[in-house]
């Protein structure tokens, strides 16, 4: 995943919501339930605006008593400097930076936590909705896709969120205090700074509209160069392998080349917002140097006003440069929003039922499929009028070629997905009158595609009874013949998979998969060609382990090597999703069907290899 960088006075995130007013209304909803937290923030931001907004004018009678005081010396008509007086001045001064301080801190603190508890909300609510999501939606979106909802965009929203509000409420609140303030200290040199305003406004539309391509550039290539790091790095054995290090190492400098021309241009025009701020407001210090005198000379303000307008005109051009961030980081909320909103706002699965009338315990004797009919598409249906019947002790074998329908009989099954019509029952009951972890309770699946996740191998195994003895997880590992290999590693059962589980081999993880079935002991067993990442040694080995394991027990086998399910009880011979034969192994070669082309075909593959 590309990385997030903050880049000077503008984001560098310019994502833009597709709903931005809709996506902000929900936002402000779902953050009213801070409201206490959130108006004390509001309360707060704008204490400490005011506060620091009276001080220039308070330093200002500072510099009047002082210049007063001189000037009165030279001519005589005062002792000098009234130094207690200005002493009162400055700690009046140093009271109210210290509360402006103080009420900045509190509302920070606040802020904190309102920001901290939306993002574990949000994480939260969407570890909670990733467990009522159909199987579809996971296979509809890319694992990146996702992952960055829970983290990119929670992150995203919650930067974003712990600045923009605090910083557009002290922002917006100085620059009418600031302009209250020069408005009573001369609304003609108030009037000459505000002239310069559209200039300062020009000059950060001109560079924020230059600098967001780039910034949009640098982070698309950003994620380019980081995707052909990981690619390089998973895939280093095929580089070396096929000598591709070549064109490797072309494309990584092309695209390292296309970064490096957008990132100097963002941060050039990014730095360059303060220069010209700071430009134009040195501009702004000399007009007003020049009036402010000659208004003195009038005496129509004091020396020391012209000392707070300077201070003034700097506290005027910030806010200005801080709402147009500020802008940047809304539009980065919303749209980080509006992706987490979307994913929180998707189709669920339809919702178990609450009330049930079978007893689990006495459940697993028969399977039935009543004129199944089932399509991922519902234009397009791939299983056509599928009946069967699987009883207790069955060895069942599903066979076809690839995109038979054979794994979709197994999602049908533990309801990943419903069917369009017809039903599937267990014991007569239908499984959509079933809630779903009473119905997967009844499995145990060991499928080609290992999974194990960062943990020993203990309770890698364990995870098939979370509440089984270690004494039943070293019976399961000893009947998947796994035991001995455990055993010969440096901390046995407590060695730790690392989290791509690549310290053990793909045959041996399978191995400790099949020892987690064994431990949940299933009434129901599907194996999707369990045995293909073993020799031919250890797959007879455990051939003989799922023999024992599948005695009085209903089992579907997803075959793909023919050879392996001659004793079978039952095998469905799949062609464009419907069953076109059925029967024992021997039954089906003496039918000279399809699945005996599909049999001796193997075999003639290996006699002609």
């Amino acid at each position: 995943m590309p990385s997030r960088n903050n880049h000077g006075p503008l984001m560098g995130s310019t994502s833009k919501a597709k709903d931005f007013k809709g996506t902000l209304k929900k936002l402000i909803k779902y953050l009213s339930t801070y409201k206490v937290s959130l108006i004390l923030v509001i309360i707060f931001a704008i204490g400490s605006a005011i506060f620091s907004i009276i001080g220039p004018k308070i330093l200002g009678q500072a510099t009047t008593e002082i210049f007063n005081g001189l000037v009165g010396k030279v001519m005589g008509t005062t002792a000098g400097i009234n130094f207690g007086k200005i002493a009162g001045i400055l700690l009046t001064l140093l009271g109210l930076y210290i509360i402006s301080s103080l009420f900045s801190y509190i509302q920070a603190f606040i802020m904190s936590g309102v920001n901290q508890k939306v993002t574990f909300n949000l994480r939260e609510e969407i570890s909670h909705k990733m467990h009522k999501l159909p199987l579809s939606y996971f296979e509809s979106k890319t694992t990146g896709e996702i992952l960055s909802r829970v983290t990119n965009d929670v992150d995203t929203l919650s930067q974003s969120l712990d600045q923009s509000i605090s910083q557009i409420l002290t922002s917006v609140t100085t620059l009418i205090g600031v302009v209250v303030m020069m408005l009573t200290i001369s609304p003609l040199m108030t009037l000459v700074t505000l002239v310069i305003v559209p200039i300062a406004l020009f000059m950060m539309s001109f560079i924020m509209k230059h600098s967001q391509k780039y910034f949009l550039d640098q982070q698309n290539y950003l994620g380019e160069i980081n995707g052909t790091i990981e690619e390089i790095y998973s895939g280093h054995t095929v580089v070396k392998l096929f000598n591709g290090e070549k064109k490797t190492i072309e494309d990584f400098s092309k695209t390292n080349e296309q970064l490096y021309n957008s990132a100097w241009k963002a941060q050039f025009f990014s730095g360059m917002m303060h220069p010209i701020m700071n430009f134009i407001g040195n501009i702004g210090y000399v007009l007003i140097s020049i009036l402010g005198g000659y208004l003195v000379i009038k005496n129509r303000i004091e020396v020391g006003d012209i000392l707070s307008f300077t201070q003034y005109i700097r506290n005027f051009m910030n806010p200005l440069a801080q709402i147009a961030q500020v802008g940047n980081m809304i539009q980065s909320m919303v749209a980080s929003s509006e992706r987490v909103f979307e994913f929180l706002e998707e189709k669920e699965e339809i919702p178990d039922i609450t009330d049930v009338n079978y007893d689990l315990e006495k459940m697993g004797n028969t399977v039935t499929f009543e004129d199944v009919k089932f399509g991922y598409n519902k234009n397009k249906i791939i299983i056509n009028d599928f009946n069967a019947i699987m009883k207790k002790g069955q060895k069942i074998a599903i066979v076809g070629p690839t995109g038979a329908g054979k794994t979709t009989i197994v999602k049908l099954l533990m309801r990943f997905y419903d069917v369009n019509s017809g039903s599937i029952k267990i014991d007569g009951v239908d499984i959509r009158d079933m809630k779903r972890n009473d119905l997967r309770s009844l499995f145990g699946m060991v499928l080609q595609d290992t999974w194990l996740y960062s943990d020993t191998i203990k309770e890698n195994i364990r995870y098939g009874d979370l509440n089984a003895s270690d004494e039943a997880v070293y019976d399961a590992a000893i009947a998947s013949h796994v035991d001995h290999f455990i055993r010969t590693l440096p901390d046995g059962y407590d060695m730790v998979l690392n989290e791509e589980s690549d310290n053990v081999s793909a045959g041996q993880k399978q191995l400790l998969t099949i020892a987690r079935v064994i431990l949940k002991d299933p009434k129901i067993l599907i194996l999707d060609e369990a045995t293909s990442s073993v020799d031919t040694r250890m797959e007879t080995l455990i051939q003989q382990a799922m023999d024992h394991l599948m005695e009085g027990r209903t089992s579907f086998v997803i075959a793909h090597r023919l050879s392996t399910i001659k004793n079978a009880n039952l095998i469905l011979v799949m062609k464009d999703g419907d069953i076109v034969e059925q029967g024992t192994h021997d039954e089906l070669l003496e039918k000279n069907g399809f699945y005996a082309e599909l049999y001796n075909s193997q075999f003639e593959s290996v006699a002609e290899a």
